[in-house]
């Protein structure tokens, strides 16, 4: 069984996730930590519980959900995984950063990229790998059936969708992956998204304005 702890990082309040099991070892998703005293905390949390961070899991590349992944890789010696239809947001990274006012170096390097259908393993338990392009080309979610939980990035969130006006982001696109991709998944399926809070797929099929007409 996975345990699930949630972080809210930088200035656009992302979520980070850090999940393991009882073998100790932990994947990071969305890695955004920005200043000392967030990778401080994330970095406190991993030691306490003495966990070993395997991979770092982006479920897409903006500039809000990446500014920690270098940290993790020097940090912890996590792989670093995404899709690589968010290659080119990775490689423009820098001058993102900068139009947001934050300071970043360089553009992170991600070591291994996955396409839909693909598994990660770490420890005991196993995550799916759902392609839902829309917010960007390469959106990616992470499902682990047997708990029944989806980490939907900025593809779905409690009652509303990802925004569609970024480079890579499309309406129709978003609202194709969602109806196809997330719920044809069970109703009591809980999502935990890339900002705010959580909902579960039964609510969003119900309540959600985006996904009225689907």
């Amino acid at each position: 069984m996975i345990s699930i702890n949630q972080f809210v990082f930088n200035p656009f309040q992302e979520n980070t996730f850090i999940l393991f099991d009882e073998t100790k070892e932990a994947v990071i998703i969305d890695p955004g930590c920005y200043s000392v005293n967030e990778q401080n905390a994330l970095t406190n949390f991993v030691r306490e519980n003495g966990l070993k961070v395997k991979y770092t899991l982006n479920t897409h590349c903006h500039i809000d959900h990446i500014l920690g992944i270098d940290f993790a890789k020097e940090t912890f010696g996590a792989e670093s995984i995404a899709h690589a239809e968010d290659q080119l947001l990775l490689q423009t990274a820098v001058q993102h950063a900068m139009a947001f006012g934050l300071a970043l170096e360089s553009a992170p390097s991600i070591d291994t990229t996955v396409e839909h259908g693909d598994t990660i393993t770490f420890g005991n338990s196993t995550l799916q790998v759902i392609h839902t392009p829309g917010h960007s080309l390469g959106g990616i979610c992470f499902y682990h059936a047997q708990q029944k939980v989806l980490f939907a990035g900025d593809t779905l969130f409690k009652s509303s969708i990802g925004r569609t006006d970024l480079p890579g982001g499309d309406f129709d696109t978003i609202i194709e992956s969602i109806a196809q991709r997330l719920l044809v998944l069970p109703d009591d399926v809980t999502v935990y998204s890339g900002h705010g809070d959580s909902s579960t797929i039964g609510f969003e099929k119900t309540k959600n304005p985006f996904l009225a007409n689907i």
